[in-house]
């Protein structure tokens, strides 16, 4: 793999069997992403674009083809071995925030650090770290149910980017916030690829976000279009 390429989708195939019905989520999918690069994926709801990411994050395993992030198979890695290697170079942002609401913002930032050979108080210390990073030093001991939608989003950044990951990807960051909102969490993600250098690939069906990116790429009906291909209006 090119020293620059630290994402590569080579022929990359994901085949579902729902309620007897075969869905071909992804068709030969052919993909390279550059260190430093943000790039957003867009197409319409069902397009196969939540499942690329999911792939690219070792969430789940391709039907067919071969994908390759930071040089490692990791559609060949057994289930231990990519729990491990997702921690420790994926930070992944959720739609829904993906918060435990009985834990504190500073709690929530932490959990991923668990399963490192930290000790508490490096832990804290970084967990404190990424909230001021996000603009949250303020809030580290709130729970999610005193935050509001887009501070709970910069919390689940904090999260994604404590472990100091080589990429982080975000399935539809914004899907949930208000415009004012989405636009915090957005200069946020641009800052962290502007100013830290990280590799981005955010999913979105939205064109306001997706021209924050410095890339984008279009899917449709699970086939990966050209770079100088686009689709025509989507429903």
């Amino acid at each position: 793999m090119s020293q620059d390429v630290v994402i590569r989708a080579r022929q990359l195939t994901k085949e579902f069997l729902r309620d007897s019905f075969h869905v071909v989520a992804l068709k030969d999918v052919e993909l390279e992403v550059r260190r430093g690069e943000y790039l957003a994926l867009m197409g319409p709801s069902g397009s196969g674009k939540s499942t690329l990411l999911h792939l690219i994050a070792a969430m789940d395993r391709p039907t067919a083809g071969r994908i390759e992030v930071l040089g490692s198979d990791v559609s060949s890695m057994a289930d231990s071995e990519m729990a491990k290697w997702r921690n420790r170079h994926i930070g992944f942002v959720f739609q829904n925030f993906n918060l435990i609401p009985v834990l504190t913002a500073i709690e929530n930032v932490e959990l991923p650090l668990k399963l490192t050979h930290l000790k508490k108080g490096e832990r804290v210390q970084h967990a404190a770290t990424a909230l001021k990073l996000v603009g949250l030093g303020d809030r580290m001991d709130h729970y999610p149910r005193q935050l509001s939608g887009g501070q709970e989003q910069r919390v689940a950044i904090a999260r994604a980017i404590v472990t100091d990951p080589d990429i982080i990807l975000c399935d539809e960051p914004t899907g949930n916030l208000d415009a004012g909102s989405a636009n915090e969490v957005l200069e946020l993600l641009r800052r962290l690829n502007q100013q830290f250098g990280k590799t981005i690939v955010m999913v979105t069906h939205d064109p306001h976000a997706a021209h924050f990116a410095t890339h984008i790429r279009y899917i449709d009906k699970g086939e990966l279009l050209p770079e100088d291909r686009k689709p025509g209006d989507w429903s």
